[in-house]
């Protein structure tokens, strides 16, 4: 079980969806549609103030504060 952002390619509307793991597709609360993209959530790519400068923020290989990913020890793949 899980929350998670969808898109609604419909009717464009971004809603969050509790999603069993059992249940079928899930569908726009708002539309019905079931043409709808799961979204990543924010709260998933936020850096946090612990999280060193440097590390894999993003995970890809490499290291954040290394081209072409950062710009002064900030992720720019956000």
């Amino acid at each position: 079980m899980a929350i998670y952002e969808y898109e609604c390619l419909e009717c464009g509307k971004v809603s969050e969806v509790f999603v069993r793991g059992t249940e079928q597709a899930p569908r726009c609360p708002d539309c019905g549609s079931a043409k709808l993209e799961r979204l990543i959530s924010s709260s998933y790519v936020i850096r946090t103030s612990s999280q060193a400068p440097g590390t894999t923020c993003c995970g890809q290989a490499e290291r954040c504060n290394a081209p072409p990913c950062s710009t002064g020890d900030t992720c720019r793949r956000h």
